[in-house]
């Protein structure tokens, strides 16, 4: 029973370590910190988990470098990333990967306080990449300048989900979070 759960556990950290590269946010020190930390919490007679770390971040980088390859000119991610810059333009603030609703809140404030209030912002979690990787549907968040939510008919919904639908990515508002069909595929260092 003990083989299995620690094959399990070890299953889970390769898969996270194959998240952090494929979801690109991180340096590749702080991708390193972060798998090592969870080594360390899952593992805690691994006496080396910054090598093991480093060992498994190399390997999914290497399968991910093979895997785009085959990938198309231009991928979701790309079409995404365009889409983040039109929503720029037309006043809304973008914070892909933040920590979570208070480093939203915290971006709002700031820029309040510098006398700029964005029209809105478009903001999404880390573990929001890691399902888009995986399931091919990244949700974010869609909040006014004073951080009310976005319901239907909201002129700051209907732009987010025409700039999306524009750059070829199918999106829908269900249960307070916009749906964005998007096949995760960053290229490394992209």
């Amino acid at each position: 029973m003990t083989r299995v759960a620690d094959r399990n556990v070890l299953d889970e950290l390769r898969d996270f370590a194959r998240l952090q590269v494929r979801a690109g946010y991180l340096t590749e020190d702080e991708s390193r910190a972060e798998v090592a930390e969870a080594v360390r919490a899952e593992l805690p007679d691994e006496n080396a988990p910054e090598q093991v770390a480093a060992r498994w971040l190399a390997e999914c980088e290497r399968a991910l470098e093979a895997e785009q390859r085959g990938w198309p000119d231009t991928t979701d991610f790309d079409r995404l990333l365009v889409a983040f810059d039109d929503l720029r333009m037309a006043g809304i603030v973008v914070l892909p990967a933040c920590e979570d609703h208070w480093s939203a809140t915290a971006e709002l404030e700031r820029l309040e306080a510098t006398g700029a209030r964005p029209h809105g912002i478009v903001w999404f979690t880390h573990p929001d990449v890691w399902h888009a990787i995986d399931h091919g549907m990244l949700e974010i968040n869609v909040w006014h300048g004073d951080s009310a939510n976005v319901a239907p008919g909201d002129v700051l919904l209907d732009t987010v989900l025409e700039t999306l639908s524009r750059h070829d990515l199918p999106a829908h508002f269900d249960e307070g979070r916009v749906e964005v069909s998007v096949h995760w595929q960053r290229r490394l260092n992209g």
